[in-house]
């Protein structure tokens, strides 16, 4: 097995775009995904998650060309974990999907 996960949903914010020293790029986006079912009831309900993605290099560079706010994008890329002390020395943790592939859709 390997850690792969695959979205498509649509970019909830402006892309955050960091520059480093050799001319790398990050890019820092949130991706909503959207999922319609149906209760036991028969009831219809709607589910939103927010996903944390990440990009580097020449994929951070297509999204900062072409990725708004609103669009909708397909992503393939591995599922991380870490952790970083905020300004006030609490621990926090972040769960993000660094981008390996990215395909930006029509709509």
């Amino acid at each position: 097995m390997r850690n792969k996960v695959q979205l498509i949903g649509h970019v909830g914010q402006e892309p955050e775009i960091k520059n480093f020293d050799g001319g790398k790029k990050l890019a820092n986006l949130s991706i909503a995904t959207h999922e319609v079912y149906y209760k036991e009831n028969g009831e219809k309900a709607e589910k939103t998650e927010w996903h944390r993605v990440s990009a580097w290099g020449k994929t951070a560079e297509i999204i900062e060309k072409f990725v708004t706010k609103g669009k909708e994008i397909a992503i393939e890329g591995k599922l991380t974990h870490r952790s970083y002390d905020d300004k006030d020395g609490n621990k926090r943790y972040v769960t993000e999907v660094i981008i390996n592939e990215l395909v930006l859709m029509n709509k």
